[in-house]
């Protein structure tokens, strides 16, 4: 088990190590947006696999770093979620939660590692429409390059997911650049899974 995981690069281990490198990438993109995060909650961070034997590795290895508090259903494959048992500390952040979704079929990632973050901006915007209209208001300079984002490189994507049982909607705005992406979303991963239990 270790050595294709090991091979991969996927060991907790060996991604553990990779966080530096990933965490400067999310505060460089966070610098191009004019977006100021130290005051929220880095919320969770989340593995990209593209096969499916190693996400079922990846999966049981971490069960050794943290407890599975979800594993719901999202566009039609497992969404794993983990709380570990001592945060990932990254620059400024205590990461709580790891996302692990297992490979969706015809999609494959460049590159089987870290892939985003998201952060908690407190809102009670229902829609992603409305929730990036507030983060406008919220961060002004990012407002004034909304537009030209794309000639920048930057992706920006508007999304609501949600998992079966959900009660309470999480809409979030995605910024994807090279290789890293940085989401938002108004409420907490255990929040979410909190509302799918009492469901």
């Amino acid at each position: 088990m270790r050595m294709s995981l090991e091979n991969a690069q996927l060991l907790p281990e060996q991604l553990k190590q990779k966080l530096p490198d990933f965490m400067s990438k999310i505060q460089e993109l966070s610098e191009v947006l004019n977006l100021d995060l130290t005051a929220f909650r880095a919320d969770h961070i989340a593995l990209r696999i593209n096969d499916l034997e190693l996400a079922e590795l990846a999966h049981k290895s971490w069960l050794e770093h943290g407890e599975q508090i979800s594993n719901a259903q999202i566009n039609g494959r497992p969404i794993i979620v983990l709380a570990f048992n001592q945060p990932l500390t990254a620059l400024n952040w205590q990461i709580e939660c790891l996302e692990l979704p297992y490979p969706a079929p015809g999609k494959t990632y460049p590159e089987q590692s870290w892939e985003h973050i998201e952060f908690v901006v407190p809102s009670v915007a229902q829609t992603a429409e409305k929730f990036a209209d507030e983060l406008k208001q919220r961060f002004p300079l990012l407002a004034k390059q909304w537009d030209t984002l794309h000639e920048q490189g930057i992706k920006v994507k508007l999304s609501s997911p949600q998992g079966e049982g959900e009660r309470l909607n999480n809409p979030t705005v995605a910024f994807k650049y090279q290789g890293v992406c940085i989401k938002l979303h108004p409420h907490s991963l255990k929040a979410i899974v909190e509302s799918e239990q009492s469901a």
